[in-house]
């Protein structure tokens, strides 16, 4: 089963504990972990369900491609880092 972990500064503002969930795809995974945490879901994902502009997922530590669908397929021991973009002076 996939690992979904969040970056700490993600979780100074909604709690987010890392966790093994199922799917095969990016939207899969996050699905199944916003079913049991929806805080996080209005966090990650717009309105329309993409990916936020702030927001970069990476698996196995490579970009995601695909930030309107999320369709990047998820390998079953695969690890998905939820991060936020960061900027400053």
């Amino acid at each position: 089963m996939p690992t979904l972990r969040f970056t700490d500064n993600i979780q100074r503002h909604v709690e987010c504990p890392t966790r093994e969930v199922e799917g095969a795809r990016v939207r899969e995974v996050l699905d199944a972990y916003f079913h049991t945490n929806t805080r996080a879901r209005s966090y990650v994902l717009d309105d329309q369900g993409r990916l936020r502009e702030h927001m970069s997922i990476f698996i196995n530590g490579e970009q995601l491609r695909d930030r309107t669908h999320l369709t990047d397929p998820v390998p079953a021991d695969g690890v998905v880092d939820v991060i936020q973009a960061l900027s400053g002076g």
